[in-house]
């Protein structure tokens, strides 16, 4: 079961890394790529490597490990990365939706909407926010005191895993800490929907032929909207 588990995350993880640089690479060395969309596209990608690369690698070298054991500061690390990664790529979401809201909705004033100004301040914003999130969780967690069992019982170490080991009566600061990553979590999958629903309304109203091309644009980001947020 290690070896098998072994060949099927390594192979896994290959293929998202190899994915994403195959992503990035062309976006920087293709002129013709340097448009909005395909620029949030590479962040997106950048923020797929780094989110996969927090937990996978640990995960794989564990398999074929003894000694399954992570230090606390390296638990923190970990914790505070992937919720600061999580929470970029889902506001770099939120403005692809904007960004293909501009292009079908109001296509003569897409480079306008969208210059390349507009393009860093949505990126920029997004890594804000990310790591706003995560600090205003990770700063409740981090002073907590941990004295008693050290089993997290997972490779995965999330904020509500590790706040169950501390030594005080935690329940009010995990339902603190759900309902904030569940509120995000919800309220930026609604939202999208709600934008892509609206897209499709607007575009039928003017004229129903280009709804299936408007849907097919759509698709490939909504079949990402629903891989990450549904599991």
């Amino acid at each position: 079961m290690q070896v098998l588990l072994f060949l099927f995350f390594s192979v896994l993880y290959l293929g998202i890394i190899l994915g994403n640089l195959f992503i990035v690479v062309t976006v920087i060395f293709n002129s013709y790529l340097h448009t909005p969309m395909y620029v949030l596209l590479a962040n997106l990608s950048l923020i797929d490597l780094a989110l996969s690369s927090t937990t996978v690698p640990r995960m794989i070298s564990d398999l074929f490990s003894d000694c399954q054991i992570i230090s606390f500061h390296n638990c923190m690390l970990q914790m505070f990365f992937i919720h600061v990664t999580g929470g970029v790529e889902m506001l770099l979401l939120i403005a692809m939706a904007y960004d293909r809201y501009t292009a079908i909705c109001k296509p003569l004033h897409y480079l306008t909407i969208m210059n390349p100004k507009m393009c860093m301040f949505l990126v920029v914003a997004a890594w804000i926010i990310g790591v706003t999130h995560a600090v205003s969780q990770f700063v409740f967690v981090i002073n907590l005191p941990f004295c008693g069992p050290n089993n997290v019982g997972s490779f995965y170490r999330d904020f509500p895993r590790v706040i169950k080991l501390a030594c005080i009566d935690t329940y009010k600061l995990e339902f603190v800490v759900t309902a904030n990553s569940g509120f995000i979590s919800m309220g930026t999958f609604f939202l999208l929907i709600i934008s892509y629903i609206f897209i499709l309304i607007t575009v039928r109203r003017h004229s129903s032929k280009h709804l299936s091309k408007a849907f097919f644009t759509l698709s490939a980001h909504i079949t990402v909207v629903f891989l990450f947020f549904l599991p």
